[in-house]
């Protein structure tokens, strides 16, 4: 079966053994199946991406394909320049015409080729996210929409899950009159894209599946050119991607799909994890090759790593093994606070910098990206460079921008440059052309765009108002109480809070940063003699501008398990193992939730090779309150013959037992504090109900500590129940 070419100059005597050599049995035996569908349940650190490229090269080099009939799909632009790479070292070939590519990427050049049968223009152009979003925005306008009822990146979102799976408007169920609207929108945007000739990242594939669905003569044109489909990372195809491929491949073409069940971790991006029992069942597939000899990690990382993933449902089932020896235990460090974790964190990583590990062979990841913040304030204190992969610094983050500029414009109306950057965010129906004349106006006068846009009526005129309003409400207010009262009436909030769809996870982090932005707030005021404003002020720019890592040069990576996926260091610290933290409070509420939090913690553990911390903190800021944390369930997951703690441990770990602690200095023999005691009688007491400015009303169900260590366990109504440390939870009696 497959293009048979051996007369083909790709035929290369003795290349066989060359290209074999070095191969594991498990390896070798998936590079050489036969021509029929497969999966390769590759583990991490199992050589994948070698499997993959010498499949491809095994297939041409004796004569069963020529470079024309392999179809290669990488998820990521760097993986399939990464696989062209490999191929040009074991064949004499020119692999920049072979169709290796994203998704995206190959739909664009199927949809190229065909742009007639398509129904699109020969220079067709792709929006980008941004443009799709101003496209939208003019069909609203035309529609008479309202964009406060349809925020555009609602419609975006709406209009992008639905291509994803494989829906037109006209094919979308209209539940209510809500739906109903925004189906109408999702059609003539649709149309205006037709037009102008334009087409967005998920009608790409859409289009093709559609071209490929209903020519009959171009489907089977391509079904006979590629015999052999090749999928990288295919337990993160969503559901039209799987179907996409299953169209190329026909009744007779071979399908060789690698992925790994247990690093399926982006559901929230449409990913179905299930695809890979379909492939078993739809394919009838028979050859199931497991790569299991991992070559990255010791012993002791792999044996966690298997024991945590064991309790996992329905998985394909792996067990991971190296041939190096079990290595060191993992580490685990208790924190009394996040502060104290973050400290540890730093003291750790310049302690194995000096012992002659660089820092960029060193990360610490974390579940939240708002978690980076108390860690870039200890590691600029503790003068370590870093660099946040795969995202910006705390202070950099665009939702921060926003909100500090709204904080400036509060104590110096003249900052022009704040001014301009929330003026119109959240979207509040100030035009481009409204701004320039803001501008003429100002430079007219010689004032300041503040004070211009006071004279210029309507919505610009609204928006002083807004500030001055602002200004004026939080005169007398504490730091952390101004820096709340901005967030929720500035509509930064809410404007985030809105987001639904495909956006929504994204939305959800830029709240998480905005809640640690009034954390930050809250610690400023304890560790600094000037609490105001313009001091808080002053402090974000400062450290936003301490320790840039240069480009290429050593530095501490910070990042989310999402963005390590993929990456491999000699040391890991995993932060914040706490319950609702990693993991996530909303897997409770999502089915399979759970399995795909243990499926990120796996992912998180297998990033190391020699050296593994895991670290958590008793309590954790969490909108400018302390909140009392449990240890994760994914710590007590792991057998304890694996661990090695470097803090006191309890037999039991609940919220209760809580107690603060420092680790003595060397030599010491200090012994740490023992718990607080219980509150005296009087104060406060079991049953009584209370009142939380954030959280409402609530009934009092536990008690502990006394003085500055005091803290009651409250059950609200609302927000459930929480650990609130007396000194900065401001109860009064319900």
């Amino acid at each position: 079966m497959g293009n048979q070419v051996s007369d083909s100059p790709f035929h290369l005597q003795g290349s066989k053994m060359d290209l074999l050599s070095g191969l594991n049995p498990e390896q070798r035996a998936a590079v050489e199946l036969p021509a029929r569908s497969a999966l390769i349940l590759a583990g991490a650190g199992s050589g994948k991406t070698r499997v993959l490229t010498t499949r491809i090269a095994y297939l041409i080099s004796n004569g069963l394909v020529s470079p024309s009939g392999v179809l290669a799909v990488t998820f990521t632009n760097k993986a399939s320049k990464e696989m062209q790479a490999r191929l040009s070292a074991m064949l004499p070939i020119n692999t920049r015409s072979m169709w290796i590519g994203t998704f995206h990427g190959l739909c664009n050049r199927l949809l190229r080729a065909h742009y007639r049968e398509a129904n699109l223009p020969q220079t067709f152009q792709i929006l980008d996210s941004s443009d799709q979003q101003s496209a939208i925005k003019r069909v609203m306008k035309a529609l008479n929409v309202d964009d406060e009822k349809y925020p555009p990146r609602e419609l975006q979102n709406f209009i992008g899950r639905n291509k994803e799976q494989g829906l037109r408007a006209h094919e979308v169920e209209a539940y209510d009159p809500y739906t109903r609207r925004k189906i109408e929108v999702f059609a003539a945007y649709d149309e205006q894209c037709q037009r102008e000739g334009v087409v967005d990242f998920s009608e790409l594939l859409l289009r093709c599946y559609e071209l490929l669905s209903r020519n009959q003569q171009l489907r089977e044109h391509y079904q006979e050119r590629f015999k052999h489909i090749l999928v990288d990372e295919f337990q993160d195809t969503n559901p039209l991607q799987y179907r996409w491929l299953k169209l190329l491949a026909g009744q007779s073409n071979a399908l060789f799909a690698v992925g790994d069940d247990d690093q399926s971790i982006y559901a929230f991006r449409g990913a179905n994890v299930g695809n890979m029992q379909e492939l078993l069942r739809d394919f009838h597939v028979e050859n199931v090759i497991k790569l299991e000899q991992n070559y990255r990690s010791h012993g002791n990382i792999l044996d966690a790593a298997n024991a945590l993933i064991s309790r996992n449902r329905n998985r394909l089932g792996k067990e991971l093994w190296t041939a190096e020896h079990k290595g060191e235990p993992l580490r685990v460090y208790e924190a009394p606070t996040d502060m104290d974790e973050a400290r540890f964190i730093a003291d750790e990583v310049r302690h194995l910098h000096r012992e002659g590990v660089a820092l960029s062979e060193m990360a610490v990841l974390y579940r939240s990206n708002a978690q980076s913040r108390a860690l870039e304030h200890a590691l600029v204190a503790a003068g370590v460079s870093y660099r946040v992969y795969g995202g910006q610094r705390f202070y950099e983050r665009q939702e921060i921008k926003h909100a500090l500029a709204y904080l400036r414009l509060l104590v110096n109306q003249d900052d022009d440059n704040s001014l301009l950057r929330v003026i119109n965010f959240p979207t509040r129906g100030i035009g481009a052309r409204s701004i320039e004349q803001l501008q003429e106006s100002a430079k007219q006068y010689n004032t300041t765009l503040f004070d211009a846009a006071a004279r210029m009526g309507g919505k610009v005129t609204g928006f002083v108002g807004l500030i001055e309003e602002m200004r004026s409400a939080t005169a007398n207010l504490p730091l952390p109480e101004i820096v709340d009262h901005v967030l929720a009436h500035s509509g930064l909030m809410a404007n985030y809070q809105n987001e639904t769809g495909a956006k929504k996870h994204e939305a959800q982090e830029r709240i998480d940063n905005l809640n640690e932005l009034l954390n930050a707030a809250t610690l400023f005021v304890h560790e600094n003699e000037d609490d105001s404003l313009v001091a808080f002020l002053t402090h974000a720019t400062l450290e936003a501008g301490e320790h840039q890592a240069e480009a290429g040069s050593d530095a501490l990576h910070l990042m989310t398990v999402h963005a390590a996926k993929g990456l491999e260091f000699h040391s890991v610290f995993i932060s914040g193992l706490e319950e609702g933290l990693f993991p996530h409070q909303n897997s409770q509420n999502e089915d399979g939730g759970l399995d795909e939090e243990r499926r990120l913690m796996y992912v998180a553990l297998t990033r190391a090779r020699r050296r593994l911390y895991l670290t958590f903190a008793q309590s954790r800021m969490l909108h400018g309150q302390v909140n009392y944390n449990m240890m994760s369930s994914f710590l007590r997951e792991l057998p304890d013959e694996l661990l090695q703690w470097l803090s006191p441990r309890l037999t039991q770990r609940t919220p209760s037992a809580f107690r603060a602690y420092s680790p003595p200095a060397a030599g010491s023999t200090k012994l740490p504090p023992a718990p607080p005691a219980p509150v005296k009688e009087g104060a406060w007491r079991i049953g009584q109900r209370v009142f939380h400015q954030k959280f409402g009303e609530g009934t009092i169900t536990g008690l502990e500590g006394n003085g500055t260590e005091g803290r009651v366990q409250v059950n609200f109504k609302h927000a459930g129940s929480k650990w609130l440390a007396l000194e900065y939870a401001k109860l009064t009696s319900a």
